[in-house]
């Protein structure tokens, strides 16, 4: 597969080592443009005139034809969101929870959702659980272990209260893919029939999700991070039960069937759709230049070319990072995925995480440290070259040696 296409549309790729593909991904040139050219032609209806209408309403359901495809879910059940956050809660807030009821939540969880989960347990009195997942490092060698293992010690964690699991579809800090068809298939047939939330930040644009967003109850994501989309734009897949059972939480015209007028009396104002979790006023050209990244994707190959791509790439750094006297990766496999998270021995290397990654920014070399595993991480893309892993390695290497003369 040629991965400088790709590549050489996106000016952030021309002058650094970049793997934050996790924490955002640079935005191609044609994307750019797509939006340019969105604005202009708003701005050129007039930005509140009958005529742009037609042009905004096209736009959004082209964005949301796109998204759901790429989810195989019906457009209904695809609601537009802003980020990976507000696409977890809007429709997790509007839930059936009673008080007493049990959220058992993955020791995975990024600290956005968690604390939406921690202020929902605390304003209706309800029970948090760890999910223990972060034990878990087999690698992609292993994944078939990973996925009896993380089912066995999920019925362990399951109780007849169990109302919600939240567990992330590729977890950002190890780099673990989670069975998350085969978790859902299992809440199913438990008594509580708990709902399942998939954080899938690190998901749509690197590894398949269609299995994944069609099994789980609200399934969230970005056109952020691997997609390469702009930021301020993403979606959340709902399945048909939460269509039915989550209250709208935070309204706006959006919302409702009717926006041109509110009704005091009205006893069912809001779509019955996904648009029941859509607030208010967004910014339109973000979807064409979304959809535009979502294109140049496509061009380099299927899903499928697309993960075997940044496998090879993940498993080759993996691996080249194994070798290094002093460090140590965290799967004992290669990635199931383009998240490579290590750390240097912190009995020989007195530099902190921190540390590394402002060392390597001075050589415009850039990854990123993290708090809960303590670790370094790399993410490799289908815009990854191997240079670029032979100069991270080589500097992480110089790191160690300089560390280990001391």
């Amino acid at each position: 597969m040629d991965t400088n296409k790709l590549r050489s549309l996106c000016p952030a790729l021309q002058n650094k080592t970049y793997f934050n593909y996790g924490g955002q991904g640079p935005l191609p040139t044609p994307s750019l443009e797509a939006i340019t050219t969105s604005w202009k032609r708003i701005q050129e209806l007039g930005p509140f005139t009958a005529d742009v209408w037609p042009y905004i309403s096209a736009e959004v359901n082209k964005t949301r034809s796109r998204l759901a495809r790429l989810c195989n879910v019906p457009a209904h059940q695809l609601a537009l969101s802003e980020n990976v956050t507000s696409g977890c809660v809007l429709p997790l807030w509007g839930l059936p929870l009673d008080q007493g009821d049990h959220i058992l939540i993955s020791d995975c969880e990024h600290p956005g959702v968690v604390a939406a989960c921690q202020e929902l347990a605390r304003r209706q009195q309800l029970e948090i659980h760890t999910l223990p997942v972060k034990q878990f490092r087999q690698g992609r060698d292993e994944q078939v272990k990973t996925d009896d293992d993380v089912l066995a010690v999920l019925a362990q964690r399951l109780t007849n209260r169990t109302r919600l699991v939240v567990l992330s579809h590729l977890l950002w800090n190890t780099g673990q893919l989670m069975p998350i068809a085969a978790v859902a298939a299992q809440l199913q047939a438990h008594p509580a029939q708990p709902y399942l939330l998939v954080d899938a930040a690190q998901s749509v644009g690197q590894i398949p999700v269609s299995e994944a967003a069609r099994a789980a109850d609200i399934y969230a994501f970005t056109g952020h991070k691997w997609a390469c989309g702009p930021e301020g734009l993403g979606g959340v897949a709902v399945s048909e039960r939460v269509l039915n059972d989550s209250q709208p939480t935070l309204i706006g015209w959006r919302s409702l069937q009717d926006e041109t007028r509110a009704v005091a009396d009205d006893p069912d104002p809001f779509h019955h759709d996904s648009r029941r979790f859509e607030v208010a006023t967004s910014c339109v050209p973000l979807m064409s230049g979304l959809r535009r990244s979502l294109d140049l994707l496509d061009q380099e190959g299927s899903e499928n070319d697309r993960i075997n791509s940044i496998r090879a790439l993940s498993e080759q750094l993996w691996r080249e990072l194994s070798s290094i006297p002093g460090v140590s990766t965290l799967l004992e496999g290669p990635p199931p995925a383009g998240l490579v998270s290590f750390r240097l021995n912190v009995e020989t290397t007195p530099a902190t995480p921190s540390d590394v990654v402002k060392a390597l920014g001075a050589q415009q070399i850039w990854i990123r440290d993290l708090a809960d595993p303590v670790c370094l991480r790399a993410c490799t893309h289908v815009c990854t070259s191997r240079n670029d892993i032979e100069q991270l390695t080589q500097q992480i290497r110089r790191l160690s040696a300089e560390d280990h003369c001391d």
